[in-house]
């Protein structure tokens, strides 16, 4: 059974001068569905977190919750919890006091308060804590108490923007599949934004790609990773391998040379992707030659950047005991499984 939609915004528009921050974006979110917003700075991803939470005025458009139209409707009557990159706690109240802020101006009991304050200091992770001080508190236990603060008042939607910026990497993946089986757990409406594609991967049930004040695509994390919908979403995804080519065919003419493209393919001038793990090395008289100009451990394997004799570079993925050194030739083979042909 299809889930009902929570949030939708429909034509909506936020203008800063005579720019479109926002420009015409429609995009709905359905109960219980984790929705992560990416992109560069300056795409309009942290102006639609704020327009949906009343803290923008929209230009044109609507949003919609429950299918209720928000205009006119200020951010504390909204029914949704925001969560901040930079916590904003307040540092004059303890864990207790911060979690409690919500339930106290809904007009809970003290007893339903204290309640409420153990059952999320619990969930997030940090039994027993409501009398600390936030000012005592690394930077993960702070971000847990932002979160049980933001779920206090049982929102319908919960918003995040970059909420995991802060903290060190380690940190981040640890928290993002926390907040994953938590949200889970909770059937919570999520809408976050990061410019950390792996966060957002992690987390998403659904990817949205935005690029000035526009949608560039929007899917599942699968979906988004294995068929950009065109170059700039590609290279934004940290793709470099990719040129403008010509399909005939099963094949394209490309500045690397003639490359097989799958089946069904759509025809004509095209933007090219060839994954790097299609990128396959062999002899040097063999394939399209290249010099190997650098190579990067990237942990699970070595990103190998090739120089051809024509063309742009080109990033191989290597294993790591197989990897070329820096200056030696080898030949190019592709692997038509790897590569896409965008738009």
């Amino acid at each position: 059974m299809p889930l009902s939609t929570l949030l939708s915004l429909e034509g909506a528009t936020v203008r800063f001068g005579g720019r479109a921050a926002l420009d015409a974006v429609d995009l709905s979110v359905a109960e219980h569905e984790i929705v992560c917003v990416l992109g560069p700075s300056g795409s309009g991803k942290s102006t639609l977190l704020r327009a949906v939470a009343g803290l923008r005025p929209l230009d044109a458009g609507r949003v919609t919750l429950d299918g209720r139209d928000q205009g006119g409707v200020p951010a504390h009557r909204r029914g949704v919890g925001l969560m901040f990159q930079d916590h904003q706690l307040f540092p004059q109240r303890d864990v207790g006091g911060n979690v409690a802020f919500g339930p106290r101006m809904h007009g809970l009991s003290r007893d339903a308060q204290r309640t409420r304050v153990e059952e999320l200091l619990e969930l997030v992770g940090l039994p027993g804590a409501a009398r600390r001080s936030v000012a005592a508190l690394s930077g993960g236990e702070q971000q847990r108490v932002a979160l049980a603060r933001a779920l206090a008042p049982r929102p319908r939607l919960l918003m995040l923007d970059e909420p995991l910026g802060q903290l060190d990497r380690s940190l981040r993946e640890r928290l993002v599949v926390e907040l994953r089986e938590l949200f889970g757990r909770l059937g919570t409406t999520v809408l976050a934004v990061t410019h950390d594609q792996g966060e957002a991967f992690a987390l998403a049930d659904r990817v949205v790609v935005m690029r000035d004040g526009t949608i560039a695509q929007s899917g599942s994390p699968l979906q988004v990773w294995q068929r950009p919908a065109d170059a700039f979403v590609a290279r934004f995804l940290g793709f470099d391998n990719v040129v403008a080519a010509t399909v005939t065919g099963p094949a394209a003419d490309t500045p690397w040379g003639k490359l097989p493209v799958p089946e069904g393919a759509p025809q004509g001038p095209r933007d090219l992707l060839v994954r790097p793990g299609g990128v396959r090395l062999t002899r040097a008289d063999a394939g399209l030659p290249c010099t190997v100009a650098a190579r990067t451990f990237r942990g699970t394997h070595v990103a190998v950047r090739l120089r051809p004799a024509d063309g742009p570079p080109l990033e191989a993925a290597c294993a790591l005991r197989s990897a070329p050194e820096v200056g030696d030739r080898v030949g190019v083979e592709f692997d038509v499984a790897e590569i896409v042909v965008l738009g």
